[in-house]
């Protein structure tokens, strides 16, 4: 976890800038010794709201299974993949 404080921001935002390019991590921004902000660079932001909204269709799939929706086999949807790229 990296934690800055809100005067470095202030002071040297291209240090923190770099920081977050650098190790793709949430950087915690204090202010007066108390969780502030959190910053992040874009990609790796970008990259973590994709994952999160896969995260989420993966759930609702597996809901939706639990309460009854019908489903196919890996088996069959291998063989349904395989008929598409055919068709290509």
């Amino acid at each position: 976890m990296i934690i800055k404080a809100s005067a470095s921001l202030r002071n040297d935002y291209v240090a923190i800038s770099n920081l977050a390019k650098e190790t793709k991590e949430p950087i915690y921004i204090t202010k007066n010794g108390e969780g502030d902000i959190v910053l992040m660079d874009i990609n790796a932001f970008e990259k973590r709201e994709q994952v999160l909204k896969l995260r989420a269709r993966v759930l609702q799939a597996e809901e939706e299974r639990i309460n009854g929706a019908n489903t196919i086999s890996v088996a069959e949807a291998r063989k349904r993949l395989r008929e598409r790229i055919d068709e290509m």
